[in-house]
């Protein structure tokens, strides 16, 4: 693992995560190259602010669980070689229901360089901590459609409370959010605004 680079779990404590992309949970279907153990990896500067984040969570009763923060480039690419694989319909109804595998590049679902790859990005979401139940969002992540969009008409004024709570968090603690996501925020100060890392996940 590069210099500056640490297991987050180890550094934030009361997180919890399940790293989507070392499991068969996810819209390949199968563990991506590049993640060889289920853990989420991330900058140290990421990890200062989301020990932020999580303070701002708890004292609204939530905990945040996290699904994906640094991303190899060896997974994007992969992401771009499934993209071009014919359609095999396993995954397309829960997670790209309206579009193909194409147009989730053209409509910025997934980029071709994924700030992701340059360790300061964080797709999450929101948890109970009375119950551990995962907050209601209106949707699960990785939907790529108009429902995953922050102000996206046809969701519940509890989901989109809900929403609201983990986007203020997160700006609050010194992140952006991205408009076609509600999962998905980069750092602002982020250390490596031009690198785009390729080490595994191991």
């Amino acid at each position: 693992m590069k210099d500056d680079f640490v297991f987050v779990d180890e550094v934030v404590s009361g997180i919890r995560w399940d790293a989507k992309y070392a499991t068969w949970d996810n819209f390949t279907g199968k563990p991506v190259d590049g993640y060889l153990v289920n853990r989420v990896v991330g900058t140290r500067a990421f990890c200062a602010a989301l020990e932020k984040a999580r303070d701002k969570a708890e004292s609204l009763g939530f905990g945040l669980l996290l699904w994906d923060v640094y991303r190899p480039q060896r997974a994007v690419d992969r992401f771009m070689r499934w993209a071009e694989e014919p359609e095999d319909g396993r995954k397309k109804a829960r997670h790209y229901p309206n579009i193909d595998r194409p147009q989730m590049f053209e409509q910025g679902y997934v980029a071709t360089k994924s700030g992701h790859s340059r360790g300061s990005t964080v797709d999450l979401t929101l948890y109970h901590l009375d119950t551990g139940e995962l907050a209601d969002m209106g949707g699960d992540h990785d939907v790529m459609d108009v429902v995953s969009h922050h102000g996206a008409a046809g969701i519940t004024d509890e989901q989109e409370k809900n929403r609201a709570h983990l986007c203020s968090i997160m700006e609050d603690s010194g992140f952006s959010s991205y408009e076609c996501e509600w999962w998905h925020y980069n750092l602002k100060n982020e250390p490596y605004p031009d690198t785009y890392f390729d080490f595994p996940v191991a």
